[in-house]
């Protein structure tokens, strides 16, 4: 629920037809932003969160209890698709290249997908499907798939790899957020004990994410990073559903994609570059 901030600062990027990227990368609920951004449905995203996502079939603490999901991914999946449906089509064909973030679950490794329209929905529901609050994995061309952002949450140093030198990086943790070892992370890993390589990703998951900001803190000579991220923690929780929190969010992600325009134009003519927060 946090991605509601994102939501924020992508509007503003369609208001203002701000779009110079040549590569983008989304994961877990950003890549679902990434997706409406490139689709060009300004408002899509903020109307799933206040929306399909904020309902109890989406999210239900007790039903985990019971042995169902605590996060419904197929539920939502049919809910968005007959109520506010992804224009795959035009996401597909914006021009950009991008890559669906997911894990793999026979590896534990980062998976950068880049499905056709046809394919784009199970390629995205991969990407967010999160050990413990899913109860499953999620298969896509041969593979089983779960949450992208247990082994790549930051996927900044595969954006440098492919010839990313000018990054705008949309973040929804504090700009001074490090992740440390959480007892979450142990019990992903419990949970997803019988899938050894995903146990080890849920357990390095914090390592991995340190390892990104160390990237964002320090990029290397040749490149640049747009750092666009609130300067304290949200007032939305991963799970939480106050519309006064998700509004507030919302607003700030705005305000904060207004500012990071102004900040790639600068960076754009050469100018010294601050961090957006």
């Amino acid at each position: 629920m946090r991605g509601i901030f994102a939501a924020g600062v992508l509007d503003v990027f369609l208001e203002q037809r701000f779009r110079p990227f040549d590569l983008a990368f989304g994961v877990s609920v950003g890549a679902s932003n990434l997706l409406s951004y490139l689709a060009g449905q300004h408002g899509r995203a903020r109307r799933c969160f206040l929306g399909q996502m904020s309902r109890p079939e989406f999210l239900d603490p007790w039903r985990a209890v019971r042995g169902g999901h605590w996060m419904d991914l197929d539920w939502l999946w049919d809910a968005i698709t007959r109520e506010d449906p992804l224009d795959c089509e035009a996401a597909a064909a914006s021009g950009v290249e991008y890559a669906l973030v997911a894990t793999c679950a026979r590896t534990g490794q980062p998976r950068y997908l880049a499905p056709e329209a046809e394919r784009m929905l199970d390629a995205l529901k991969g990407s967010c499907a999160l050990p413990v609050l899913y109860r499953g994995v999620v298969r896509f061309a041969g593979e089983e798939l779960v949450d992208g952002g247990i082994s790549d949450p930051l996927p900044v140093r595969e954006a440098y790899r492919r010839g990313a030198r000018a990054i705008v990086v949309i973040r929804s943790r504090a700009a001074d957020f490090v992740k440390r070892d959480r007892l979450v992370n142990r019990v992903g890993a419990w949970t997803m004990r019988r899938s050894p390589a995903v146990a080890h990703a849920c357990r390095t998951a914090a390592a991995a994410y340190r390892d990104a900001v160390a990237f964002l803190q320090s990029p290397p000579a040749d490149c640049a990073v747009v750092h666009v991220a609130p300067f304290t923690a949200l007032a939305t929780r991963r799970t939480s559903r106050d519309r006064a929190a998700l509004d507030r969010d919302y607003a700030l992600g705005r305000a904060l994609g207004r500012a990071a325009i102004d900040e790639f134009e600068r960076l754009r003519h050469g100018e010294p570059l601050d961090m957006v927060g």
